[in-house]
């Protein structure tokens, strides 16, 4: 039986769901709700892509593991807002929940925020990078798609800054989490993508440490250049929490694009003010 436990993060497992949660955040248990959910059960746990409509059969699966999921946490799947993930470098406030009969997943984001009760905030992954935000002080919650365009876009700085000019947070008092994605052991891209993050990132100096070059290939840490990027927006170094975990090197329970091809399944990360 696989555990994905660590120092950071504790493997669940309930009954037919298994998702991973982060010790740093479990600590205000009484004030948030979390989960990344894993898994590739065709019949649990896969989250498929939902840009265009889904056959009703899968809608209806897609929506029982949402359900799932949510009761697995004590959560009314009802109240999911879901960011439509395209690659920008949107980040939208959420103040309530509109439609309270279907998951509302028609948000053109890949970043949501929050300082309301009760409205789960959830993006999707398979291989990018999710990040999970919480201000303990002044209890606002964010939750945010980081792909590689999304890391160029710098959207986690982007999450950072709209939770202080929404809500006035203190970069000093925020919690970031990393949910497992692609690692730099797997992140291979060619000269094009190569060029775009050097460029992008020469200004933070020491290229060499998140971009490794092996024969006519680039190797990318997109992970440590959102922790960089993050500690110099204000994050305090010990507040970004990374479960530490690749999705390719796990691919037989976590789902990643690289490794599953077209018909890939999707993980899950929610997060809600309780």
């Amino acid at each position: 039986m696989i555990n994905l436990s660590n120092k950071n993060i504790i493997h669940v497992k309930k009954e037919n769901q298994e998702f991973l949660q982060f010790k740093k955040l479990l600590k205000y248990s009484d004030i948030i709700t979390h989960a990344y959910s894993l898994g590739l059960d065709k019949n649990y746990r896969t989250f498929k892509a939902n840009k265009t409509p889904l056959p009703k059969e899968e809608y209806e699966r897609n929506i029982n593991n949402y359900k799932t999921i949510c009761e697995a946490n004590n959560l009314d799947y009802k109240n999911i807002k879901k960011a439509n993930q395209a690659h920008t470098d949107n980040i939208l406030k959420i103040e309530k929940i509109i439609n309270n009969e279907k998951i509302d997943t028609n948000i053109n984001s890949d970043g949501l925020i929050t300082n309301k009760k009760n409205i789960i905030l959830t993006t999707t992954n398979a291989d990018c990078i999710l990040l999970l935000f919480f201000d303990p002080v002044k209890k606002v919650i964010a939750n945010t798609h980081s792909g590689w365009k999304g890391t160029l876009q710098e959207i986690s700085v982007k999450t950072v800054n709209k939770m202080k000019e929404e809500y006035g947070c203190d970069p000093k008092d925020i919690i970031v989490c990393i949910c497992p994605s692609i690692r730099k052991c797997h992140f291979e891209v060619d000269k094009d993508v190569y060029e775009m993050f050097y460029n992008q990132f020469k200004k933070l100096g020491k290229t060499e440490e998140f971009i490794i070059k092996k024969e006519n290939k680039w190797y990318i840490d997109t992970v440590l250049i959102n922790k960089i990027i993050l500690n110099q927006a204000g994050i305090l170094e010990e507040n970004i929490e990374d479960c530490g975990i690749c999705s390719v090197c796990n691919k037989d329970i976590i789902h990643s694009f690289r490794a599953e091809g077209q018909n890939y399944g999707l993980a899950t990360a929610m997060i809600s003010l309780i």
